[in-house]
């Protein structure tokens, strides 16, 4: 069954310098309906005020992707790591034993706007590891492979039998949903409105279902989405 996760019930907080909705619960954000689908465990849609961001602090044993919609960010880890990550690309970390990192919008004058994934490993204390996807043309005719559990194509590897796609979308374009029958699937919709079975979905707007109950997605204004491939 189709279950649409709408962009105005989500999760807000507006710290000033952070303006974040979570799709599932995090934070001081609780809803015991929406911990997370499968092992995707957090959805943030962040906009971060130019010059601001999370100084210094830790994860462990958590899988994390950050795509870039607009604006750069800045990245320092305690594997050594330094980078400034722009629109379009996505930044992978595999938290493993334990790291700690600071996020800071690399610009002085323009907010930073950006959508942070966690997945679940499905094994714990791994060395960390730190990985790149930038965007190569394939996002713009179809499904572009930027994470899964196997590095393949030279997506980042993750600790996690699950894939994430990004599409950049045409309006009137339509896409085949690459999700098997026994697996499941979230469509995370980051700009434009596109129609999934028979639920229409716009910016912010999430949903998931179960491989094989739906084959198509049609887009019905230009957009960018993410979809997720999940055991």
């Amino acid at each position: 069954m189709l279950s649409v996760r709408r962009s105005p019930e989500r999760g807000h907080a507006n710290h000033g310098w952070l303006d974040s909705y979570h799709t599932f619960s995090f934070a001081d954000y609780h809803d015991p309906a929406h911990m997370g689908f499968r092992p995707l465990r957090v959805i943030n849609e962040d906009r971060i005020e130019a010059g601001e961001g999370f100084p210094t602090h830790p994860h462990r044993d958590m899988e994390i992707l950050t795509y870039m919609l607009e604006g750069e960010l800045a990245h320092k880890d305690s594997m050594g790591n330094g980078r400034v990550i722009k629109q379009g690309e996505v930044q992978g970390m595999s938290a493993g034993t334990g790291i700690t990192h600071s996020e800071f919008n690399a610009s002085r004058e323009h907010p930073a706007h950006l959508l942070q994934i966690w997945i679940m490993p499905h094994t714990r204390n791994v060395k960390p590891a730190y990985g790149e996807w930038l965007p190569n043309g394939s996002e713009k005719k179809g499904w572009a492979l930027v994470a899964s559990g196997d590095g393949a194509g030279g997506s980042i590897h993750i600790q996690q039998d699950a894939r994430m796609y990004i599409a950049k979308l045409e309006k009137g374009s339509t896409l085949d949903i690459p999700v098997a029958v026994g697996r499941y699937g979230w469509l995370q919709v980051a700009k434009g409105e596109v129609e999934l079975g028979s639920e229409t979905l716009r910016a912010g707007d999430g949903i998931s279902f179960s491989g094989g109950d739906v084959k198509t997605l049609k887009v019905r204004s230009a957009g960018e989405v993410l979809l997720f491939d999940l055991p």
